[in-house]
């Protein structure tokens, strides 16, 4: 590529995962935090416009917010450029943000495969291999052994907030 469409490639790179390019140009990798690191990384392999993007663990020692400023950056990338995106992660809470389809492993072969909502119903299967559903779909299962008229299929804080105001207002 000449110097003209490398710029303009990474220029657009950094526009996507939220940094401004002139702030960024002669950083040192010192200078930044953690999270500026992945994003700086992700803009690096977004500049070379692949088709699939593979992210092993990309949100891992990040705090909250940063995990979901990644995780929306993520999401963005998705949608904008019609990517496909492979998140490799033991966060199901990372996952159940931005999945559309999951795929766990155990022991080099696939024993499950599905959308959230299909997988995060297997609740023992995650649990015999090491991961679990996220936090709030627990709380689901005992609001539902509770007795409380629950949907089963949910498993983001967003949709259980929305559920339980539901339930709240036919109350």
């Amino acid at each position: 590529l000449d110097n003209d469409e490398i710029n303009k490639r990474v220029r657009r790179a950094m526009k996507i995962v939220g940094l401004d390019y002139e702030e960024y140009k002669e950083k040192s990798p010192f200078e930044i935090s953690g999270g500026q690191k992945r994003r700086v990384a992700i803009a690096g392999v977004v500049a070379m416009q692949p088709q699939i993007l593979i992210l092993d663990e990309p949100t891992a020692g990040l705090d909250p917010k940063g995990r979901d400023d990644i995780l929306s950056k993520i999401v963005d990338l998705y949608k904008e450029n019609n990517m496909t995106i492979i998140l490799v992660t033991h966060s199901m809470e990372d996952v159940a943000k931005v999945a559309n389809r999951i795929i766990v492993m155990d022991k080099g072969g696939c024993i499950l495969d599905g959308t959230p909502e299909k997988i995060f119903k297997e609740i023992e299967i995650l649990e015999s291999v090491g991961l679990a559903v996220p936090q709030v779909t627990y709380l689901v299962r005992e609001l539902r052994n509770k007795g409380f008229d629950v949907s089963q299929d949910i498993f983001t804080v967003e949709k259980a907030k929305q559920e339980l105001l539901r339930i709240l207002k036919k109350n």
